[in-house]
């Protein structure tokens, strides 16, 4: 191979000639958006959109600047600073790869303690929105409530420490109060992370928060800011040694590549309270029915990721396309979706529930998506709250039944257990792991007690159509182990399992 061309914006135009540029000079880019979390999804899916209008010569004046609260993202800072903030897209195609560098963030504020530089930048009037992805997880929600977690210690030094906050929330604030003191006016805030009505929370978030410290700035918050909700998709996995190897293939030195899909979606709620880029000239949607979007995309794409992550990796298949080539479990996904999901969830313009489930299905399957099961495992204490429990208080509120959904609570308690079916160890894989493998030690005998946990089943557990599938799911998992009880839903009539 030749000499790897490092990335940067000197050497943009020496890169080989199949690999797609900015077509226009970054140079001229001012900064438009803050954004906090500059993980892969982010640079793979938001400041893609904005490199693509870019392209078109529109929206120079909206440039990003990345931006993170943890100690770790000291590190990402790093990378990307030293590659001028140019980041290679490799897309995954089963019909052939390509590459593109997207030039669509400009800047990385420092990583410090107490935020000043985060909070002073996005204090500045040329910031008119501050985007985030900081997982789902990260909002600081109350599992027992669904509301906001007001004792959480990182939340409690914010509210004591309003000046010198540890998270993105408290640092979103102090900037509002900066722009208010100094008559710069409000900023739109910007989920863009996966949960249902991400801009509702988003705003609870920091109104609840500014309201524990400076009650009059919650209520400035509350009658000026902007908080749309989104729906975002796009498969894109980890970096490690084999995306790096990938972009190496193209010629490129970059310390922090991206593979994705060849799939992208954003439905964003048209509510700027400062302007925004004209992002549905890239193909985002701007719609004023974002919940359908979302509820069809949470509960059949990143539901079903769980229904087959969990499963695979107890199985020891590495990869969701592995997990999509085990028939049981493909077995599996498509008769919970289609008869206990697929029938609480609306249609959208142009796509059916059942049409998308068949999307999805196709996306999972792509072979050259080395997305790993551990990855879309990873956080089931949010993720099943999320994704999977809202279709099971829905099925059982319409008579529908709930047979396939109480065996995917089954084998996520299993999973906790820490042991794959060939004995080796699931190391930890949630931020509550202690917690969750000491109730699924203790639901070996006694099944309830894993359902006992109401901070996310909430009365589930008392509710004998979904709590007597769940022991009957559990028990045949301990006694058979995951073929079989798999082999026994898709094989068994529904009406017949939920009796069980």
């Amino acid at each position: 191979m030749d000499e790897l061309i490092p990335l940067s914006n000197a050497t943009l135009r020496d890169l080989p000639s199949d690999v797609r540029v900015p077509r226009y000079d970054r140079s001229t880019l001012s900064a438009g958006i803050v954004h906090i979390g500059l993980g892969n999804f982010h640079r793979a899916h938001q400041a893609w959109y904005l490199h693509r209008l870019m392209d078109k010569g529109l929206c120079h004046d909206w440039a990003i600047i990345g931006a993170g609260v943890r100690a770790h993202d000291a590190a990402q800072r790093e990378k990307l600073i030293a590659q001028d903030c140019l980041t290679t897209l490799i897309e995954l195609d089963p019909s052939g790869m390509s590459a593109e560098i997207s030039g669509s963030m400009i800047d990385y504020i420092s990583v410090e303690e107490g935020n000043r530089s985060l909070i002073e930048r996005m204090a500045e009037l040329d910031i008119r929105i501050v985007s985030l992805t900081v997982t789902e997880g990260g909002y600081y929600t109350d599992p027992s409530s669904g509301g906001f977690d007001s004792g959480h210690p990182d939340i409690i030094h914010d509210a004591q420490n309003p000046d010198k906050p540890k998270t993105a929330f408290g640092a979103m604030i102090a900037a509002l109060k900066l722009r208010r003191a100094q008559g710069v006016g409000p900023f739109t805030g910007l989920s863009c992370d996966n949960l249902q009505g991400n801009g509702t929370i988003l705003r609870d978030v920091i109104v609840s928060l500014a309201r524990m410290s400076d009650p009059d700035l919650a209520v400035w918050i509350e009658q000026n800011c902007t908080f749309p909700n989104s729906m975002v998709d796009c498969i894109v996995p980890a970096t490690g040694s084999k995306e790096l190897e990938l972009v190496r293939s193209f010629g490129i030195d970059d310390k922090a590549p991206v593979t994705h899909e060849n799939f992208r979606q954003w439905v964003i709620d048209d509510n700027f309270c400062a302007g925004r880029p004209d992002w549905d000239k890239a193909g985002a949607t701007l719609s004023g029915n974002v919940h359908e979007y979302e509820a069809m995309k949470l509960r059949i794409l990143n539901g079903g990721h769980q229904i087959i992550a969990i499963p695979a990796d107890l199985l020891g298949i590495e990869t969701i396309s592995g997990a999509m080539a085990h028939k049981n479990i493909r077995a599996m996904l498509e008769k919970t979706i289609e008869q206990e999901v697929a029938p609480n969830v609306n249609a959208v313009p142009g796509m059916k529930p059942l049409d998308y489930l068949s999307l999805v299905e196709r996306r999972f399957s792509n072979p050259e998506i080395i997305d790993t099961t551990r990855r879309v495992a990873f956080d089931g204490s949010s993720r099943q709250p999320g994704f999977i429990i809202p279709s099971i208080r829905d099925a059982l509120a319409g008579g529908q039944p709930v047979a396939g959904l109480a065996l995917m609570s089954a084998l996520w308690a299993k999973y906790c257990l820490g042991a794959r079916e060939d004995g080796s160890v699931i190391e930890p894989n949630d931020p509550n792991w202690a917690t969750l493998h000491e109730t699924a030690r203790l639901a070996q005998s006694d099944p309830l007690q894993w359902l006992a946990m109401r901070q996310y089943y909430g009365d589930l557990g008392n509710q004998p159509e979904f709590s007597n599938a769940f022991v009957f799911w559990y028990e045949l998992l301990a006694r058979e182990g995951v073929n079989a009880a798999l082999s026994a839903y898709v094989e068994s009539d529904s009406a017949q399992a939920l009796a069980i």
